[in-house]
């Protein structure tokens, strides 16, 4: 071999045995399954999470919070000395007291105080920790949902589901680790609520329906058996396999891990929605047998299968309860359609032993304002509340919380929270504890620097723990 072939051969060999190298580095680099099921910094008491949330904003006056003083004001501008102090989105400063009409009552051993209207949450009063002290920064829609699921109002961040199943993984092989389920009139926040922001696209929720395919186009074409499907997946694996190692793109593996996902859901995604092996009791539970039931009940009783099937994190959407004229109306029409389910779902959980591992939470982007806001004089009875997102009621049970109490207050009329501030970033701080995290750590680097769903900023309420 002359010294010119010596040297190509070596090149080769070089180059070959490096590529080799650097493909197995690849390959160590991506797991084979990102979805696999991870711990978190310490044992958290929660497996899992199902976030109610109640888009526009429920009025906390009406539901949670009671404010008899409100009354001796009913139909007068408010204090001047408060008013002054309080950002407004639509409302003029001069706007009218508006008193609840809604009747409280005590429930359970706590004697927590929760309005007629919501009779099947009241029911479980003794498992549900209620936190009338929550504020959040933004004062409408879309910006104050942005901080609720991502931690800031900018768009574009991963929510607290992404975060979720990022640090944990999934428990589910057959079905989608984040999933959203939705009713009503669409949220203004849409995906942006349940987006992966910039973790890989494999942590981003995942929307399911109700009936027929739980997700639009699951079911194959007419003439695609299940060989041929499996053979093009195969097919399409090698290949996207082939370019990882190339790339090291954490994307491909992304892709390749929801093709595998979608295929084992054909089979796994049908059974879920199939209510055949529920008792007459549950369907009777959940409302499923009242069309004004039915829609919220059959996402909740979902809620309910997803997690038994080890989904980690499970957004249940209602929308919309922005509630700017006619709120008796519209309150009463969100709450007769939700509270059921809802009180169903605890009911539920709790009665198979799922409770205690279950995070339970329910909570809108903001609340409403004291004051009312009428924007059309023609309409009889047509009063509404403003957005408030200086002190609100949300509630919690399961997973890490101490049920049977409540926590912090707000003035006699509702506008500041005087006792026990709880902001949007604590509430995403406690919730990641009781899933095992301490949110500080929970980071991903990105741009340059490592970031995290509560920003700089948040404190575990520990009162809340169990």
């Amino acid at each position: 071999m002359n010294w010119a072939n010596r040297r190509r051969f070596l090149k080769d060999v070089a180059c070959g045995i490096g590529g080799m190298a650097l493909g197995e580095l690849l390959h160590a680099d991506a797991p084979p399954n990102p979805l696999a099921p991870r711990k978190g910094h310490f044992a958290g008491k929660a497996k899992s999470v199902i976030f109610l949330f109640m888009e526009g904003g429920p009025s906390q006056m009406d539901l949670y919070d009671p404010k008899p003083a409100l009354q001796k004001w009913h139909g007068k501008p408010a204090p001047e000395s408060i008013v002054k102090q309080f950002q407004l989105a639509f409302t003029k400063n001069n706007a009218a007291v508006l008193a609840s009409p809604r009747v409280f009552r005590k429930h359970g051993q706590c004697g927590m105080e929760i309005s007629d209207w919501l009779p099947n949450i009241a029911r479980n009063a003794d498992d549900i920790c209620l936190v009338r002290s929550v504020t959040t920064d933004a004062f409408n829609h879309h910006p104050a949902q942005c901080l609720m699921f991502t931690g800031s109002q900018v768009v574009g961040r991963p929510t607290l589901g992404a975060w979720t199943v990022y640090g944990l993984g999934s428990e589910s092989r057959d079905l989608p680790a984040f999933t959203v389920l939705a009713s009503g009139a669409g949220t203004s926040g849409g995906a942006s609520n349940f987006s992966s922001g910039f973790l890989p696209s494999t942590y981003q929720g995942t929307l399911l329906r109700g009936s027929g395919d739980p997700i639009l186009y699951l079911s194959s074409p007419k003439g695609i058996s299940a060989a041929s499907q499996r053979a093009a997946l195969d097919a399409i694996g090698d290949l996207n396999r082939m370019r990882q190692e190339e790339t090291g793109d954490a994307e491909i593996a992304a892709r390749v891990a929801s093709y595998e996902l979608a295929y084992r859901m054909q089979t796994a995604g049908p059974e879920l929605v199939d209510f055949s092996k529920e008792s007459p009791a549950t369907l009777e539970m959940y409302g499923l047998n009242d069309e004004k039931t039915k829609a919220y009940g059959t996402n909740c009783l979902l809620a309910r299968r997803l997690v038994e099937r080890g989904v980690r994190f499970v957004l249940v959407m209602n929308a919309s309860w922005d509630s700017h004229t006619n709120l008796n109306t519209k309150l009463k029409a969100n709450c007769d359609a939700t509270d059921r389910g809802a009180g169903a779902l605890i009911t539920d959980l709790k009665q198979r032993g799922l409770l205690d591992s279950t995070l339970v939470v329910w909570a809108g982007e903001f609340g409403r304002t004291p004051v009312c806001e009428i924007r059309n004089t023609m309409e009889a009875d047509n009063a509404g509340r403003d957005h408030h997102p200086q002190g609100y009621s949300v509630w919690l049970a399961g997973g890490g919380i101490k049920g049977g109490q409540v926590i912090g207050a707000t003035d006699e009329m509702g506008f500041f929270v005087t006792e026990d501030k709880v902001h949007v970033h604590d509430l995403q701080a406690t919730i990641l504890h009781c899933l095992g995290f301490d949110h500080e750590k929970l980071t991903y680097h990105y741009m340059g620097r490592d970031f995290r769903l509560t920003d700089i900023h948040g404190q575990v309420v520990k009162k809340m723990l169990a």
